[in-house]
């Protein structure tokens, strides 16, 4: 589980749920409660969801996140290495590189090595194909983000559609006996809409939608790690210089320090 993720979003709930608290002081969280408001940003919000990329996808989006960022681990660039590196170990002593996709726990390096099995394809024929699905992989995993940052434009609309809505009914109201005294409250429960837009948003969509863009971001980092790790692989490249340039790829206090094996 990627403690982390699961620790932020509690985070945002704890301070949001303190926040309203100290807002409503005596008269308490029933205050922000009103339910067309919430069928009006909610239901509204799923509508057009569901317009824009059908039923289906809006439940594959969420598994997505639960699957990817909330049970998802982050990527250990140095493991990756170490494991690259003892590959190319058993390579270089002879071991055939049919028995050593086996010994990989990253997919996408298992992969790459399937691919060098039985000397079918050549070298650059299968970096060229590494390289094409790793793009693949990053555009489609940057598509499913960017349709969250889409979803995230509609609770704060619908939001202020209901504010409006809101409004139309008070100022057609005012005609009325003691209409002023009402004007306070119902002011209240009209902005409750705009409130209810700009938290599901800002609390949930966009937080979701950054969080799958960065996790794509790293997944394609680690996929040029193994490519690159796999070209040095096939060369039988001395590990030294196979761990120096894999560091390439890494911020300096990430780096895999072989003289200390670690």
């Amino acid at each position: 589980m990627n403690i982390l993720s699961v620790l932020g979003f509690i985070l945002a709930i704890g301070v949001l749920g303190f926040g309203l608290n100290l807002a409503a002081a005596e008269l308490g969280l029933k205050l922000f409660y009103d339910i067309p408001s919430i069928f009006i940003v909610i239901g509204g919000s799923f509508a057009s969801t569901a317009i824009s990329f059908q039923l289906n996808r809006i439940v594959v989006l969420f598994k997505i996140f639960v699957r990817r960022v909330i049970f998802g681990k982050k990527h250990n660039y140095v493991k990756v290495i170490n494991e690259i590196v003892s590959i190319n170990e058993s390579y270089r002593k002879g071991d055939a590189i049919e028995n050593l996709s086996g010994r990989a726990s990253d997919f996408f390096l298992k992969e790459a090595l399937d691919l060098a099995k039985g000397g079918v394809l050549q070298e650059e024929e299968i970096l060229r194909i590494l390289d094409e699905r790793n793009d693949n992989m990053f555009a489609s995993h940057l598509n499913e983000a960017n349709k969250m940052k889409v979803v995230a434009k509609y609770p704060p609309a619908f939001g202020m559609i209901g504010t409006t809505m809101g409004m139309i009914v008070l100022l057609a109201n005012l005609d009325k006996p003691d209409a002023m005294k009402f004007i306070g409250p119902a002011m209240g429960v009209c902005l409750i809409t705009t409130l209810y837009g700009a938290v599901l948003a800002n609390a949930l969509f966009i937080p979701i939608a950054e969080n799958l863009s960065d996790d794509s971001k790293e997944t394609y980092l680690k996929n040029q790690i193994v490519i690159k790790g796999v070209e040095l692989v096939m060369q039988k490249t001395n590990p030294i210089l196979l761990i120096e340039e894999l560091n390439s790829f890494l911020a300096p206090g990430e780096r895999l320090n072989w003289s200390k094996g670690a």
